[in-house]
């Protein structure tokens, strides 16, 4: 059945393939997104890549007035909008909190106190809301540490200590009953965006979704923004002329998910009733360092030269985190269909026609002026 469909953030990187598959199923799609500068270029015009299918307004999050224009006559919202970065939203709390935090409060107003149709509510959390992932000790089983000491930066230790005998402990697949602990204000406000929707929902009777992304790569991230994604950031460097900057020791493992399989789990949380007022993790419930996709990346792009280890810690970065996806496949049937090997072609090849700005070292200058570096 053809449903008509607002994606607010549906101009940006995973909105905009979304935007394109639910277009492809038929649906009526209005976008709603502020063509952010930092990832659309100060001139904010419409994406190359956006679809003419889609209908557009332009607005913030913030602003209700426009807002309540773009829920108007719409069944099923999904909430992607948001300001992105674990590092910048160490120094820019108050424009993270409000554009993010606020940014919700404000749709999830209007869904409360304004006439509206809107009968699925699908929302985009994130990974960094679990803070660490979950770990193996080999004398107290599975444990939780939390954060790591400055003691232990400055002798370049970097793995995790078992919070009860400090051992060093071994990453396993983080499920979503693992207690949340972020560690950066984009967290924190990822945390509000799951936690708010689904109590909201629940209260309203409208069926809402919460789902933890894990690290997204592929084609239309913004690789002019260094506070993407790390394998956008690292394309950027390479394709000028650049080594990647790896913080800690690059030995960091993430769960690394093509977008195309953001957007299969975006619809199945849609479509599925059996999801309905839960939050489940979407990755691949594989893991990969940091070197490796660094490596990866490289040699695709036949940069001649190493990384750049830096041996350094930056506040709000976690040691390691992946998925169990258990919980997404049994309820939702969802499914990872992109493998990291195939993924990075695809990503390679759109990074190899587009032109970058290289803002990194700017932007460790201001984590260094901050503080935020150890």
């Amino acid at each position: 059945m053809s449903e008509r469909i607002l994606v607010t953030g549906g101009a940006g990187f995973i909105g905009s393939h979304l935007v394109d598959a639910l277009l492809r199923k038929g649906h009526s799609v209005r976008i709603y997104d502020n063509l952010e500068p930092q990832v659309h270029g100060e001139s904010q015009n419409v994406p190359d890549y956006f679809n003419k299918e889609a209908e557009l307004i332009k607005g913030d999050v913030r602003d209700r007035k426009r807002l309540k224009k773009a829920i108007y006559n719409i069944d099923v919202v999904f909430h992607l909008a948001a300001s992105v970065g674990v590092a910048q939203s160490m120094y820019e709390i108050a424009r993270y909190t409000e554009s993010n935090t606020m940014g919700g409060a404000t749709l999830l107003d209007l869904i409360a106190n304004e006439k509206n149709n809107i009968k699925k509510i699908v929302v985009a959390s994130s990974m960094s809301v679990y803070g660490e992932g979950a770990y193996n000790c080999d004398n107290c089983g599975k444990v939780y540490p939390k954060i790591r000491s400055l003691e232990q930066f400055k002798k370049n230790d970097w793995e995790m200590k078992c919070p009860n005998c400090n051992i060093d402990v071994m990453p396993i697949p983080t499920n979503e009953d693992k207690p949340l602990f972020p560690t950066s204000i984009y967290a924190v406000s990822k945390r509000d965006h799951e936690e708010m929707f689904l109590i909201i929902g629940r209260a309203y009777q409208i069926p809402t979704v919460a789902l933890r992304f894990f690290n997204v790569y592929g084609p239309r991230q913004a690789l002019s923004n260094p506070y993407t994604g790390v394998a956008a950031i690292f394309s950027s460097r390479i394709i000028n002329n650049n080594p990647p900057i790896i913080f800690e020791d690059g030995n960091q493992a993430r769960d690394f998910i093509h977008v195309s399989d953001i957007v299969q789990a975006c619809i199945l949380a849609m479509e599925k009733s059996e999801g309905d007022y839960q939050v489940f993790n979407i990755g691949t419930g594989r893991k990969l360092s940091v070197f490796d996709i660094a490596n990866v990346l490289m040699d695709k792009l036949f940069f001649k030269g190493e990384s750049r280890v830096v041996n350094r810690f930056r506040e709000g970065d976690i040691r390691h985190c992946y998925a169990d996806i258990s919980l997404a496949q049994e309820v939702l049937g969802y499914k990872p269909k992109i493998k990291f090997e195939d993924g990075i072609i695809d990503l390679v090849n759109w990074v190899k026609l587009q032109h970058a700005e290289d803002k990194v070292n700017s932007a460790i200058d201001i984590l260094d002026k901050k503080g935020l570096t150890k």
